[in-house]
């Protein structure tokens, strides 16, 4: 079971929002999801990032690996 840490899309239509979560690669993007760990709104001014870096470290610990946009979210943020 390979496990990734990805953005799940929320938000209205022309309006996304997104959770940041930890999901089986087999489910869809929006589909089910195992935790949640954060949000991201790049709508706002300047953007909001919010996650909690604790478990985001755990589940890399464990073997999650971040989709290519949620590494570059992280490194920017100065979580990885």
């Amino acid at each position: 079971m390979a496990v990734k840490i990805r953005l799940r899309r929320m938000g209205a239509k022309k309006a996304p929002f997104y959770r940041i979560v930890v999901a089986d690669s087999r489910y869809p993007r929006d589909g089910r999801f195992i935790e949640e760990l954060g949000t991201y709104n790049p709508k706002a001014e300047p953007s909001e990032f919010k996650v909690d870096a604790e478990k985001v470290q755990a589940w890399i610990r464990n073997g999650a690996q971040p989709t290519d946009t949620v590494k570059a979210l992280l490194k920017k943020n100065g979580i990885l």
